[in-house]
């Protein structure tokens, strides 16, 4: 057991939930880990090793060795598989098309919360913003602060695109809803469970984003210092 708070944090693609997930971690002292990053990094392990990510056989086996490290410090983020720093890497177009597959895989799933659940229990920090898809439900269901970051489509949409500057809007659209699609197939991230906090922020600037996480935070664990 640990004694690190976890602060749960999903949402689909788009929401800013990786971008104010950080901030928040910045604004408490605590760790950030970025789940969606561990799938992108088993995504590029698979094909570096010449495989399908949509051939199950080799996600699995691929999972069967995958040495994973990810910084939990939120201004000094680093991602590496083994020797390799691929903290860019798994950013990469073919990675993030690649990336769907491997997250279907129920074994994939099962040993990367494990993995997850590890990295905050060794974290040398008071609490852990933990961000993804199905931490809220599956990976830290008991978590203290449990938050659905959401947004509009459109305007998640027009986010993504103001970060991706190598495609055009409509394209970085049609990617964000085939994302969303295909991930809705395993994990309902859309609908918040019971207990969780829904912070929509389709109205909201990153600043205003960051202070409604932060409000959620301090009424959940009763943490009043920071921002």
């Amino acid at each position: 057991m640990t004694d690190t708070v976890i602060i749960a944090v999903d949402g689909p693609a788009g929401s800013g939930k990786s971008s104010v997930s950080k901030q928040v971690a910045r604004d408490l002292g605590y760790g950030y880990l970025d789940t969606g990053a561990a799938y992108r990094a088993l995504a590029w392990h698979v094909l570096d090793r010449g495989a399908d990510t949509a051939d199950t056989d080799a996600v699995r086996q691929a999972a069967g060795d995958f040495d994973y490290a990810i910084s939990l410090d939120p201004d000094d983020h680093w991602v590496r598989v083994g020797q390799a720093d691929v903290t860019a890497a798994i950013r990469e177009p073919r990675v993030a098309g690649a990336v769907s597959a491997v997250a279907r895989v129920p074994e994939v799933r099962a040993v990367l919360t494990d993995l997850f659940r590890a990295l905050v229990a060794r974290a040398d920090r008071d609490g852990v913003i933990v961000e993804g898809r199905d931490i809220t439900t599956v990976v830290a269901p008991d978590a203290p602060v449990r938050i659905l970051l959401t947004a509009a489509p459109e305007v998640r949409a027009a986010r993504r695109s103001a970060e991706v500057t190598t495609q055009d809007a409509a394209a970085v659209a049609a990617a964000l809803h085939r994302r969303d699609a295909s991930d809705a197939q395993v994990v309902d991230f859309l609908t918040a469970a019971p207990g969780v906090v829904v912070v929509d922020s389709t109205d909201l600037d990153f600043t205003q984003t960051v202070d409604a996480v932060l409000d959620v935070v301090r009424t959940g664990t009763g943490d009043h210092h920071g921002r």
